[in-house]
């Protein structure tokens, strides 16, 4: 089995473009969106970052961190956003790993607490997120599930 690599955008720069695309291939959000984040904290405007899994050559998880994730809690940030992982990859703890990254990473910075939302239950509990409130998506007919981590 091969040996999965985490890294944070600063770690693999060069990596921007495929990063961007990646995550708007899994998302739906256009590519110049993620591009505009990245290039942000690359360019340490923001320590809001991009964090990556990688197969080789492959991306196959990632998470980045934006000051709001859509919804109608302004104050509460900033948001962990676009978790994903490949579904071949799942249940190795790549989002597990991908967790606890940006949160000691953020925490070196001085920025806690960190929220996201989803509608998974049980998930981010494993990695000490907690159930904080519901909070309304942007033109989302329901509310939707809204962590904290401390």
């Amino acid at each position: 089995m091969s040996e999965i690599k985490f890294y944070t955008l600063r770690e693999k720069s060069k990596l921007k473009e495929k990063a961007a695309e990646w995550f708007s291939s899994k998302w739906g959000v256009p590519k110049e969106a993620y591009l505009e984040c990245m290039e942000a904290y690359l360019s340490s405007e923001t320590e809001y970052g991009w964090y990556i899994a990688m197969d080789g050559d492959m991306i196959v998880g990632g998470l980045g961190v934006i000051e709001n994730d859509f919804h109608d809690r302004k104050d509460l940030s900033p948001n962990v956003c676009a978790v994903y992982t490949e579904e071949d990859y799942r249940c190795r703890g790549i989002a597990g790993n991908l967790l606890n990254m940006v949160v000691d990473d953020l925490k070196s910075k001085g920025i806690s607490p960190v929220y996201l939302v989803t509608d998974h239950t049980g998930f981010y509990e494993r990695y000490g997120w907690e159930f904080f409130c519901m909070a309304q998506g942007d033109d989302e007919p329901e509310m939707t599930r809204l962590y904290i981590h401390r």
